[in-house]
């Protein structure tokens, strides 16, 4: 055999191990990512849920997990997909209080009182070290669902309601005192727990309600506007400490933009009646809240306030100069 023929013959042996190898690689299972895999067991999802349910839900966001999800709605959905999986498994029902005490501990953190409560009662049919405080999570759950049905709620169903739906501001407010004296009663039973955090929340979602429906029926009696403010100025001041105050900040601020914009609207700057002073004192109102929320670094509603300043600002710029000024 020639020198030529051997570096052939040896080339085409190079050429058929690599593609051995390749086949090789090719015939490897690929592990998949992480965020993809099922849970190994329930004992994992509960040590995750275990290790968040002492979060202060109500100064920051809840926690996310690997995947970017609630950490609360992700240990619910995996709990379920454990019983769709390991249904063979689990018939014996050696984890059955277990997994209803930690639904109640997921659902409760989702708003969702009453399915809470009856996975409590679940939890407390079963004899063992979770059935006393099952059955006290039950009975708390069962209170925050009577009271998140008492009064105006604007995202809540028209027929879950234990009360009928009051038509005039006394009505709102007498329904709204009503509920936060329920929450309060309720968080004298609950301090040094987790439900403080979400007894807090709550009374939080009772004031918000009571503004929103005063914001959405400002244009009914004559001193709307000022009750509207009012009103979500308290939520702002009431809840300086929550995870929403700047969102409440936007809030108040967007509904003085919104009166700047109807005030040129019925007073045309062209016009007598337009008075500047009045015009300068409602942007200037929405420009200081914008700012203070814009200076904040690191929030989500930094850029959102700073945009709708500059908006805000560009609407002035449409306004007689001669006249804006006073």
């Amino acid at each position: 055999m020639t020198a030529r023929a051997q570096r052939a013959r040896a080339g085409a042996l190079a050429l058929l191990a690599a593609c051995l190898a390749a086949l090789a690689a090719c015939a490897k299972p690929v592990e998949p990512d992480a965020r993809h895999k099922p849970a190994a067991s329930v004992l994992e999802v509960v040590a995750v849920l275990r290790r968040h349910v002492p979060d202060d839900t109500y100064r920051f966001a809840p926690a996310r997990d690997f995947t970017g999800r609630n950490v609360y709605r992700s240990s619910l959905l995996r709990l379920e997909n454990i019983e769709k999986a390991h249904e063979e498994s689990l018939r014996a029902g050696h984890f059955d209080d277990v997994i209803a005490f930690s639904k109640g501990r997921a659902l409760e953190r989702l708003r969702a009182f009453e399915l809470a409560a009856q996975s409590y009662r679940s939890a407390g049919e079963h004899e063992g070290p979770l059935r006393q405080e099952a059955l006290q999570s039950a009975a708390i759950c069962d209170a925050l669902a009577e009271a998140a049905r008492i009064g105006f709620d604007p995202d809540r169903p028209e027929d879950d309601t234990d009360l009928p739906p009051p038509s005039d501001g006394e009505g709102i407010v007498a329904a709204s005192d009503q509920r936060l004296a329920l929450l309060q009663a309720l968080d004298g039973e609950a301090q040094g727990t987790h439900y403080a955090y979400v007894i807090r929340e709550e009374m939080e979602r009772a004031d918000v309600a009571r503004a929103r429906y005063f914001v959405a029926s400002r244009r009914l009696t004559r001193d709307g506007d000022v009750r509207a403010l009012a009103e979500l100025q308290r939520v702002a001041e009431k809840h300086k400490d929550s995870k929403n105050a700047n969102r409440h900040l936007i809030d108040l601020a967007d509904l003085y933009g919104e009166l700047a914009h109807e005030y040129v609207v019925k007073h045309p700057p062209e016009g007598l009646l337009f008075d500047p002073a009045t015009f300068q004192e409602l942007v200037d109102s929405a420009s200081r809240l914008y700012e203070a929320v814009g200076r904040q670094d690191g929030t989500p509603e930094k850029l959102e306030a700073s945009q709708r300043l500059e908006a805000l600002l560009a609407f002035t710029l449409g306004v007689d100069s001669d006249r804006f000024t006073p």
